[in-house]
């Protein structure tokens, strides 16, 4: 999957350096659920669990009408966490 990184994006993964690039991979191509933002019509919640991280769930916000898909930021979401 082709996609692109905000500066906002690149931060939260140096912030949170256990988050692997294939998992957010993964979670853009094959989320197990997809949110609608609240606030911002433009963008839209993937989120999946991950096996390797105790199952908890990533969760990627991306700007969905860009092209390549634009990942505004991604984090494991603790209030998720056995729900997927």
């Amino acid at each position: 999957m082709i996609y692109d990184l905000t500066e906002h994006a690149r931060k939260s993964l140096r912030k949170r350096p256990t988050i692997q690039m294939g998992w957010i991979e993964r979670v853009l191509a094959e989320p197990e659920r997809v949110e609608p933002d609240r606030f911002d019509l433009e963008l839209e919640h993937r989120l999946r669990s991950i096996p390797e991280y105790e199952g908890c769930a990533l969760r990627v916000i991306v700007k969905k009408q860009t092209n390549p898909i634009r990942a505004i930021t991604c984090y494991f979401d603790r209030k998720m966490r056995g729900q997927l």
